[in-house]
């Protein structure tokens, strides 16, 4: 697999685990990196600060363990660095929600800033930022407002 399919693979694979709901498995992508939301001025590091920061912030529902959403990443560009060993990716995402008390919708659109770097052979998040650009209803999502 080439470079540039392998790191959309890891973009979608983060969609997949929030959706799962598996935070700890979101924590371990971004084990070695960093999340910034300049918005909020804040930044978070390593496996155990993003597990905590994405528990800490989306709904889980108990009758299937999920947010029950479906992040939709879109619109990448993906740039590999001359030397193979790291790269930029630029994104969309769009969140999709239905719950008992929320007809589906799109709840909120924004769009994902990457640094990745290559270690043993697989691509790894190296710094993220999240931007917001636009919101819906976020009620059944997160555990905070926005």
């Amino acid at each position: 697999m080439d470079d540039a399919r392998a790191i959309e693979n890891l973009l979608y694979r983060y969609a997949e685990l929030i959706d799962g709901g598996d935070f700890a498995g979101i924590g371990h992508l971004f084990r070695e990196a960093e999340i910034h939301a300049p918005a909020h001025n804040s930044a978070v590091k390593g496996a155990e600060q993003v597990s905590a920061m994405y528990r800490e912030s989306a709904r889980l529902y108990a009758d299937s363990g999920t947010p029950k959403t479906r992040h939709l990443i879109s619109n990448a560009i993906i740039e590999v660095a001359a030397d193979g060993a790291s790269a930029e990716a630029r994104s969309c995402y769009t969140v999709l929600q239905a719950t008992e008390a929320l007809p589906l919708q799109a709840i909120i659109s924004g769009r994902y800033r990457d640094q990745l770097r290559k270690c043993d052979g697989d691509w790894q998040f190296a710094r993220r930022e999240m931007h917001v650009d636009l919101v819906g209803d976020l009620s059944q999502h997160l555990l905070f407002s926005l």
